[in-house]
Order: C-alpha cells, then sequence, then structure tokens
C-alpha cells in the first residue's frame, strides 16, 4: 500500500508547505487581514481585544494571533517565521490523525501510516494547512477532541473527559464556537460508531452524561481565560459582536459568501483529490458491510458537518478543512490491503491543467487580465511539462503513495506557477505598502472597505481612514493636506492624476499625493 514510514511523509508535506509559504505572498485579503492583527496586537499589547487597522476586531478569536506572537517572541517581526504557523498546524493534523487511526484499528501495523499520508495527499489540505488562516489550527482541535473522545468513552477516565473539553475550548478559541459543529454530532452519536470497536463504550449512560457535563467545564473555563477579560475591557459593542453577531449571525442570515445548499456537494470532487477520483475507492464503499468503527466515525464526523454547513448560507470551500481527517479515515479503512489502487481518472484534471497552462504559453487563450498575470508566459512551458512529469511518475508509482504524490505534486506547481509569474508582485503588497508608510503622520485614507491589506507589510501604527462616500471623502482631503489617497483607479479623486499606479489583485491602484491637489499644488510638500 504505502512504503513510506510516517515521519517521511510529515517531511515530505513540510517541504512543499514551506516551499509555498516562500514562492506566495501573503494573500489579500484574508492572510493579509489576519497578519495585521496579529501584528497590531504586538504593537498595542493587548492579546486580549485583537484590533483590525486599529479597531476593535469581534470576526476571530485570538489563538492564532496568539500563536504568530509567540513566534515573534523568539524571533521578532518577521513575516516567514509568521508564516510558518499554518504548515506546522498542518502537519500535527496530520500527525493527530496517523494517532486517531491507530487507535480505532490497533490491529493494523499500517492504519496510522496510510490514513497520514491520505491527508497530506489531499490537494486542498496542502493549500489550506500552508495559510496564515484558521483552517488547520481548527482542524488540529478537531482530531485531537475525537482523539479525547474515544479514549474517554473507551475508560471512562477523567482525564480524558478534561481533555476532550480543553481541546473543544482551544477550539472555540481558533474560530469560535464553531467547533461545535465539527465534534458534538460525533459524540452524539458515539454509540453507533463505537459498537462494533474493540473496546465499546465502556461506561453507562449516565457516566458518558456526567463526563459530557466534565468536558463541558472545561472546555468552558479555557473560554474564560480569555473571553472573561475581553469582555470587561471590550466595550458593550464588542460584548454584542462577540456573543451574538459572529455566532448566531452567521447561521441564520449569513452576511458573507452566501451560497446555495448544494454549494459543498458539488465541490467535493475538488475537497477530496485525489481519492475521490480512484475506482477503487468506489468498489470498495460497495463491498463493505459498514460496521467497521472506524468508517462510522468518519461517516458521522464528515456527513454530520456536510449537512449542517449546507443548512448554514455563509460557505467557503475551507469550512469543511476539519473533515478532511475524517476522509482520511474513510478512504484509509476502504483500501486497506488494495495490491492495486489505479489512479488513471485522478490525471484528468491535471491533464486539463498541463494543457491549460501550455495553451497559456503558446498564446492560444485570449488576452485577459489573468494571462496578463502569467508573464513570462514561457515559463508556464516547463512547469506544465513538469506537472506531466509529475503524472506520469504518480502512474508509474500507483497505489496511495502515486495518489499523494500527483496531489502534492500539484500544489507545488501551482505554488511554482504563482511564484515565478508576475502572479506573486501583482498580490504582493508591498509595493504598495512600502509607499504609503512614510505618510503615517500626514494621514493615509482607502475609499471604501479597507482589510488591512497594507497594515503589516508597513509596519503601520496608525489607522488608515476608509472614508465610504465621496463627502466623506471631501471632508478627509480637506483636513489632511499633505495626506495620500490610496485606491483602485475607479475610486479615487477624479480632479487630478494620480502620483503613481500600480497594479494590485489584478487592478491599476492609484496613489493620490493630497499636496498635487490643485488647490494645494502650490502651498504644499510631500512629507519625503
Amino acid at each position: 500500500m504505502t512504503r513510506l514510514p510516517s515521519p517521511v511523509i510529515l517531511l515530505i508535506f513540510s517541504l512543499v508547505a514551506v516551499l509555498g509559504v516562500w514562492l506566495r505572498p501573503l494573500t489579500p485579503i484574508d492572510e493579509t487581514r489576519y497578519i495585521a492583527v496579529a501584528w497590531e496586537m504586538w504593537l498595542n499589547g493587548d492579546y486580549f481585544v485583537p484590533t483590525k487597522n486599529f479597531e476593535i476586531y469581534s470576526h476571530k478569536p485570538p489563538l492564532l494571533f496568539w500563536l504568530i506572537n509567540l513566534v515573534w517572541a523568539v524571533t521578532g517581526v518577521m513575516e516567514f517565521p509568521a508564516r510558518l504557523v499554518g504548515p506546522a498546524l498542518g502537519v500535527a493534523t496530520i500527525a493527530l490523525t496517523g494517532v486517531l487511526a491507530r487507535r480505532l484499528w490497533p490491529e493494523d501495523a499500517t492504519a496510522g501510516t496510510r490514513a497520514m499520508l491520505i491527508l497530506s495527499g489531499m490537494s486542498l489540505f496542502a493549500v489550506y494547512a500552508g495559510l496564515t488562516m484558521f483552517d488547520a489550527l481548527l482542524a488540529a482541535c478537531v482530531v485531537a477532541a475525537i482523539i479525547a473522545l474515544m479514549t474517554a468513552a473507551q475508560t471512562g477516565l477523567l482525564r480524558w473527559w478534561i481533555s476532550l473539553g480543553v481541546c473543544v475550548g482551544l477550539g472555540v478559541l481558533a474560530k469560535g464556537p464553531v467547533v461545535l459543529l465539527h465534534v458534538v454530532p460525533a459524540g452524539l452519536a458515539m454509540s453507533f460508531w463505537l459498537r462494533h470497536a474493540s473496546r465499546p463504550v465502556a461506561v453507562s449512560n449516565k457516566r458518558l452524561a456526567l463526563g459530557g457535563a466534565i468536558a463541558l467545564a472545561a472546555a468552558l473555563a479555557v473560554v474564560a481565560l480569555w473571553l472573561g477579560p475581553a469582555l470587561l475591557t471590550g466595550g458593550p459593542d464588542y460584548r454584542e459582536a462577540i456573543l451574538w453577531r459572529q455566532t448566531a449571525g452567521r447561521v441564520v442570515s449569513s452576511f458573507a459568501h452566501a451560497r446555495p445548499w448544494w454549494f459543498f456537494l458539488a465541490l467535493l470532487p475538488v475537497l477530496l483529490f485525489p481519492w475521490v477520483w480512484m475506482p477503487a475507492l468506489w468498489r470498495s464503499v460497495w463491498r463493505d458491510d459498514g460496521r467497521d468503527p472506524g468508517l462510522r466515525l468518519g461517516l458521522v464526523w464528515g456527513a454530520s458537518a456536510l449537512v449542517l454547513f449546507s443548512l448554514i448560507s455563509g460557505k467557503q470551500a475551507h469550512y469543511l478543512v476539519p473533515e478532511l481527517p475524517a476522509a482520511a479515515l474513510i478512504i484509509a479503512h476502504l483500501l486497506r490491503g488494495r495490491a492495486v489502487v489505479g489512479i488513471a481518472p485522478a490525471l484528468l484534471p491535471v491533464v486539463v491543467l498541463g494543457l491549460g497552462m501550455l495553451a497559456i504559453a503558446i498564446g492560444a487563450v485570449p488576452e485577459s487580465a489573468t494571462t496578463r498575470m502569467l508573464e513570462p508566459r514561457l515559463v508556464l512551458v516547463p512547469l506544465a511539462l513538469g506537472l506531466g512529469a509529475i503524472g506520469w511518475l504518480a502512474l508509474r508509482r500507483g497505489g496511495l503513495d502515486g495518489g499523494a504524490l500527483l496531489g502534492l505534486g500539484s500544489v507545488l506547481i501551482v505554488n511554482l506557477v504563482i511564484g515565478t509569474t508576475q502572479v506573486r508582485p501583482t498580490y504582493d503588497t508591498t509595493p504598495i505598502a512600502s509607499r504609503i508608510a512614510p505618510f503615517q503622520e500626514a494621514g493615509i485614507a482607502y475609499p471604501g472597505d479597507y482589510h488591512a491589506e497594507f497594515n503589516f507589510a508597513g509596519r503601520l501604527t496608525q489607522p488608515v481612514a476608509n472614508p465610504d462616500s465621496a463627502q466623506d471623502m471631501a471632508e478627509w482631503q480637506s483636513a489632511h493636506p499633505a495626506g495620500l489617497v490610496v485606491a483602485r483607479m475607479d475610486r479615487g479623486p477624479e480632479r487630478w492624476p494620480p502620483h503613481e499606479t500600480i497594479l494590485f489583485r489584478g487592478r491599476p491602484y492609484g496613489l493620490w499625493h493630497m499636496s498635487e491637489a490643485p488647490e494645494n499644488r502650490d502651498s504644499h510638500r510631500d512629507p519625503q
């Protein structure tokens, strides 16, 4: 099935993830926003109430920002070390998945290695585990919570119920109460998926209820360590936001990312690439009797989250990253003992991607903003050939090793495309940030919604104004005659041309110096 030992799997995944961090810039608007929040936490010294653009930020709890600040406490404020937090959490999630697999199938010597290889080879997991976001952190908390839940039910030991509560509490600190949607269904269905385990549920329902209460108390205690001081110091608006708007508000009527109920179903071929493209997996589905505890756990864990998140209006692909370990467990069970696992169908999307790269390289695709970012186009030729070589090697290797090679290799090539073309400088916030930073004292404005895209790259120590109407913009300009406006060309001042234009996120952005405004040109000079 696989000849790779667990440490080698973790090493290969780490190398691909770290290389991706080196090749890609911080991606606007998510990664730049979260690292800006961490920067302001470092700058302000307030570790309980995060801020974004120096205003209270209630959208996310602080655990990720704490981890970044912990890294900075060792390295100083540097971008690259901070961005290694995501890959480290991805490695932790893979290792924990291996631990869970070994506990589910103690008689299967390779179960843990198979599950680790399958998870590491999921392209979507490899992508999101390499980003400065909350998904790998939440996934690690969820897998650890499932391990504690299973062990607590089988042993009845107090320390495992407390461990379950601590893991859930950390999940709340990672991404909020949403962790309950990932963990509670498995807890409620414990007697179902542990029924045929080598060590089934060992305690009575009364003891289970008591253990659940202990876990809940432990989780609340962990959360209270942050939430208590945060609610006391954050003010009434922060209390309302953190207790209501960012929890129930997202469930009832999403104010972002609203999509149809079938969104995740349609996305499954991407979420589970390359494994669901393998015919051997589907043949095993029909032959399995469905009694295995690991299979049942994976189904309860994954299917419940799929249904619950499909019912919630806000949907993003990465919301189901904590369920990818569950999918890895299912696949590890279904493909156990198979000497031959053909991966040829999984090559189809890879071939399409490679042909698309070649088509762009030879100019067969009409020019657009996307193709212009892929300059120099000739670099796509060796990368497409490299993708083809990965596909050929994966096909020759076959089995789980071949599938993992295909999944991780595809992510590596995509990262190389980003790092060797104009995609990287186009999405890099540094060019604009370096130009606006000297204007902090004079004033910086960004018309419309501003997500702190430039705060970390520019190491800004003062907020960027974001006037959202023509009147607000006029008032700001009047109050900051030596300031600077950064905006998309269709949103900036129209009375005089920008001092400079920079391509950012595929669109031209302008930098308008207020000293160059017709009414200020003769009376003010730039602060540079």
